[in-house]
């Protein structure tokens, strides 16, 4: 009886210690926001879909499967986005000021105490000096999950956009982390865009109004655009109502697609409502981790994709530079 006993205090006691070794584990703390919920997914398929986190009483805890190192992403309530680096039974603490997310801090691991000095040296830094700081770090770290991340994030999903760079920051990356397919993949897509000739991949989606729409509906059109943007990004809306605009006046002469990012479709909705939005739209409620964002090759919000008589010529435009572009073609 004792034997029984004393193994179930062990088992209480690593239980309170951290997490098993299948799984990982956040713990938050977070100052001016007493309850609310974050989004978490993850960007090399780690977590199938996308995981909710309620907090309570500025507090919150989650814990995932983890077989072998990934890079979670949280969405917080203003919508900004944070990486935290997962490893199999292991468990972090995160800490933070809701009114100051860029200096969250999150300790437990290597990879994140990383991460948080990344944060600090880029504290008050212009974009592009934190693109040399994210250049300098993956030549520095190649072997780390971070600069997956920062490879991605500052060469590819930012509006400086710069593939040629991007592609060789994650062919050092891949060479130091061979079995990393996530970073191998994202290395072809990076290829295929580095080819402003491109052809648009096949895809076939649905829409919001429950109509579907496929590759050749966009390429068929003199001048067509893919967007995407989300009900929380001022940038990516005014992108919307330019292109609304445009639409208008065009003449039928340009097609337009947009691929809304929010995680709630109705919100979508209600969006497309609002602003009287009639060109198809799809969202399907992964956020970026959708299937036609990913075939496409579209990282960033907002982002975009022109095409003339279905031939790809540009990508990722401002939105001054989007809609100087259209004027001139329609």
């Amino acid at each position: 009886m004792k034997k029984y006993c004393l193994l179930f205090i062990l088992t209480l006691v690593l239980a309170s210690c951290g997490t098993d070794s299948h799984h990982f584990k956040i713990d938050g703390h977070f100052l001016n926001l007493n309850q609310g919920e974050f989004y978490v997914y993850s960007p090399d398929g780690d977590i199938n879909g996308i995981d909710t986190i309620k907090v309570r009483g500025g507090r919150f805890t989650y814990e995932t499967p983890c077989e072998e190192p990934c890079i979670l992403v949280i969405v917080f309530p203003n919508f900004s986005m944070q990486p935290v680096f997962a490893q199999p039974g292991k468990s972090v603490d995160i800490k933070a000021d809701a009114s100051h997310l860029k200096k969250m801090t999150v300790k437990g691991t290597d990879e994140n105490k990383l991460m948080n000095e990344f944060r600090e040296q880029i504290e008050t830094a212009s974009p592009v000096e934190t693109q040399k700081h994210a250049e300098q770090f993956v030549n520095d770290h190649p072997e780390s999950l971070v600069s997956v991340y920062l490879a991605t994030a500052y060469f590819i999903q930012s509006q400086r956009t710069d593939y040629r760079k991007a592609e060789v920051l994650l062919k050092k990356i891949v060479e130091a982390q061979p079995e990393n397919k996530y970073a191998k993949h994202i290395l072809q897509q990076v290829k295929m865009l580095h080819n402003d000739s491109e052809s648009l991949p096949k895809f076939q989606a649905l829409c919001t109004d429950n109509k579907t729409i496929s590759t050749k509906d966009i390429t068929s059109a003199q001048v067509s655009v893919i967007t995407t943007w989300a009900s929380w990004s001022y940038d990516s809306m005014e992108q919307q109502r330019q292109l609304k605009s445009l639409s208008d006046s065009s003449t039928g002469k340009l097609k337009i697609l947009s691929i809304c990012v929010d995680a709630s479709q109705k919100e979508c909705k209600r969006t497309l409502e609002r602003e009287n939005i009639k060109y198809p739209v799809v969202c399907d409620g992964k956020m970026m981790e959708g299937n036609l964002l990913k075939k496409l090759g579209l990282f960033s919000v907002p982002g975009n994709i022109v095409m003339k008589n279905g031939k790809i010529i540009a990508r990722n435009l401002t939105t001054q530079e989007l809609k100087q572009k259209l004027e001139a073609l329609i």
